[in-house]
């Protein structure tokens, strides 16, 4: 009897190992099939997948065509995702966009004439940055999210950043000790700018929080966490990285608080303030707040933590930095002992002068080798794992940033970041644990990403075949004249350091002779690229619609600011004639940027004012809500004005058009009265209207597209020829 209750038990622990593996497979496969149906129905019954064994440890994902299907292998539901996605671009020649909107599929699916079999060069593939929940993401729902989350699975993404709602867990916690729901709530920021709240680097701008929003938040943040964890995802939270209420130092008066350095220009009442964390009071906050938020969203032990994110810490002696960190660690690893600590290397950059080698040193060795990861956050222009000898130990990811503010203007360092990527990927072996993006807003141009991303696995590409590949899902076929277009952009364009306030000059602050940031490219190079992307027939993409666009845009936002030099020196030399000429052609450029924006609905003021005002519940929310999003895009605050600048629809002709049409009048004026241009004037005037224009609810008329965007284009390329060609012959 002994013998057979033995067998018994074995046989059941087999069967129980076989069924949890079942269980696996199936939920792997269940999510992937999920994802491609989310994409399109078509998928469903064209497309299989299937679970595979690990490449040696590394994620890996099969593509083939078998039994009249195409079968996608993968050793998680992340990896098949990849494979999806590479079947799409490849053989579909389809992007999916991170907005959403529908793929244009072959009513019958490309066979996989050739298997593949991809792995994984390094484990880890982050995505997202503090900036994107301002300057994208404040007002999204889960329509947005969950498309999102589906991009980022097809790109491979499985660490991403996940901040969403976490004022309800601090809400919590700051009214347990002791604080009022007014002071709390004021404590907080306005929606759009809770990023710079999260690092600490402004309280209570454009406060007080609303409840309704804390409530929305939280419930959001179960959906994103559930549905990224199902996507084989490690969405990484936060935790408690110093920073307190000021009102925290009446309840606690002995608690060692300080204030923080001041921050862009902010009044000091918007000042942050900092708690020691050798204060007994630290652990406690930090065990309270990480109990609560794994309560509510549960946990994947990684934990971005950011104490002084550009502001000063209240020490930069190395023995303090190396016992901040110290404690902050202990103060993790007391809640929760399988914590590890995601840390930005953005102050590295920003305060370089500041965290010298032996700083940085104190700070980074205070916590284990292995359980601080470093996120090198703006690798396509300064890695600074090469300026910190590889981080001192600690393991790293290589991030491209390629946009500041969600600025819309053609930036990127695209082929200068893959060369990099390559060289590091050789020199650091395993110190190097992954490749990601810190982008601060969302483009309507995301090659870049999707291009740094796809580095992160073993596909073996060349130039030629990137541009091919890109050029084609593109234009939705093969086309020589996109795929010269975009070779041009790779080797010609698409090298340009991503800079604050970068965009064209009709998005700037009117001034007279300043002449704006100069263009960084070959203007006939980009004027090549248009043209080329004029050859085609039609437009049958939302890629190639953003493409004509974004390249559109920057040209005419370019030519502008030769104008506006002409306009000026006129003005200057005493020509009325070419004055006045110039004043019409400055109008008529503002007035076609804004136009030719309406092609795209992600280019467009309205969509941006549509979620913010959607998510309130009653009118005076969503007015609150709105006001919200018209600063953060324009005034900003503090020194910010125009950081946070877009070229679109409706913004360039109701916000931007004003300004300007406001200093044309005024130069008007003076030309007139013979008289000097009156700058103080104009600022006032300039500044009283932005004020007003921010706090105003009335309805902004958005244009709509009257023809196609093909010919729209070819119309404002024979429009401006005369004007192209003289700037660049």
């Amino acid at each position: 009897m002994a013998i057979m209750a033995k067998r018994l038990i074995t046989i059941i622990g087999v069967m129980s190992v076989w069924l949890v593996a079942l269980c696996g497979t199936s939920q792997d496969v269940e999510q992937a099939r999920l994802l491609a149906s989310r994409l399109s129905p078509s998928l469903s019954g064209q497309v299989e997948f299937e679970l595979i064994e690990p490449a040696q440890g590394k994620d890996v994902f099969t593509l083939e065509s078998r039994g009249g299907k195409v079968v996608i292998g993968g050793n998680n539901a992340n990896s098949m995702a990849v494979g999806l996605n590479r079947y799409l671009n490849r053989y579909c020649k389809v992007t999916v966009s991170w907005y959403g909107g529908k793929l244009d599929l072959p009513a019958e699916l490309p066979t996989v004439s050739v298997a593949e079999r991809v792995t994984a060069r390094v484990p880890q593939r982050f995505f997202l940055n503090y900036c994107t929940w301002g300057y994208t993401m404040p007002f999204w729902g889960w329509k947005q999210w969950e498309r999102f989350i589906d991009w980022m699975a097809l790109n491979g993404v499985n660490l991403p950043l996940a901040i969403t709602g976490q004022e309800a867990v601090w809400y919590n916690v700051w009214t347990s000790l002791g604080m009022s729901d007014e002071q709390v709530r004021s404590y907080f920021t306005g929606p759009a700018y809770l990023p710079w709240h999260r690092m600490a680097n402004i309280d209570g701008w454009c406060g007080p929080l609303p409840m309704e929003w804390l409530e929305g938040q939280k419930a959001l943040q179960r959906r994103i966490v559930e549905r990224e964890r199902a996507l084989n995802m490690r969405p990484v939270l936060p935790a408690f990285a110093g920073h307190v209420p000021g009102q925290l130092r009446e309840l606690f008066p002995k608690a060692d608080i300080q204030a923080l350095g001041d921050w862009a220009g902010f009044e000091e009442r918007y000042r942050t303030f900092f708690l020691n964390s050798e204060d007994p009071l630290y652990s406690r906050i930090q065990r309270m707040f990480l109990e609560e938020q794994t309560r509510l969203f549960g946990t994947d032990h990684i934990y971005g933590v950011d104490p002084f994110n550009e502001v000063d810490p209240p020490s930069f002696e190395p023995d303090y930095l190396n016992k901040v960190s110290q404690h902050i660690y202990e103060s993790l690893t007391a809640v929760d002992p399988d914590a590890e600590w995601l840390q930005m290397a953005w102050f590295l950059y920003y305060q370089r002068k500041d965290y010298t080698r032996e700083r940085t040193r104190a700070m980074l060795t205070g916590v284990p080798q292995g359980k601080m990861t470093m996120l090198d956050y703006y690798c396509e222009y300064k890695e600074m794992w090469r300026e910190h000898d590889g981080f001192y130990g600690q393991p790293f990811i290589w991030c491209y940033l390629g946009n500041f503010g969600g600025n819309t203007n053609v930036q990127g360092r695209v082929k200068e970041a893959g060369e990099r990527i390559e060289r590091a990927l050789q020199e650091c072996g395993d110190n190097l644990v992954g490749i990601g993006s810190t982008l601060e807003g969302l483009d309507v141009q995301q090659f870049p990403y999707e291009y740094i991303l796809e580095k992160a696995w073993d596909y073996g590409k060349s130039d030629e075949q990137v541009i091919t590949e890109i050029a084609d899902r593109h234009a939705g076929r093969e086309s020589a004249p996109v795929r010269e277009a975009w070779r041009l952009l790779y080797d010609k364009v698409l090298d340009i350091r991503p800079d604050l306030r970068a965009a064209p000059l009709p998005c700037s602050y009117p001034a007279l002779g300043k002449e704006g940031r100069p263009v960084q490219y070959d203007p006939r190079d980009l004027l090549a690229v248009w043209d080329l992307l004029l050859q085609q027939d039609a437009v049958t993409t939302d890629a190639m619609t953003i493409d004509l666009i974004w390249v559109g845009r920057q040209l005419l936002g370019d030519l502008f600011l030769v104008e506006k030099q002409k306009f000026d020196k006129a003005f200057l030399n005493g020509d009325k004639a070419t004055f006045f000429a110039e004043s019409d052609l400055l109008f008529e450029l503002l007035s076609d940027l804004d136009n030719l924006n309406s092609h795209h609905p992600q280019a467009t003021l309205g969509e941006w004012l549509r979620q913010a005002r959607a998510l309130g519940k009653s009118p005076e929310v969503k007015d609150y809500y709105e006001m919200n999003a018209r600063r953060l895009i324009t005034t900003w605050g503090g020194r910010l004005n125009d950081y946070a600048c877009r070229n679109w629809n409706g913004l360039m002709w109701d916000y931007y058009g004003k300004r300007w049409e406001n200093y044309i009048r005024n130069v008007t004026v003076a030309v007139f009265s013979g008289k000097d241009f009156d700058e103080e004037a104009f600022r006032t005037a300039t500044d009283q209207f932005q004020e007003k224009w921010v706090t105003s609810h009335e309805e902004i008329i958005c244009g709509t597209a009257e023809e196609d965007v093909l010919s729209h284009c070819r119309s404002l390329r024979e429009k401006y020829r005369q004007q192209l060609d003289a700037w660049m012959p």
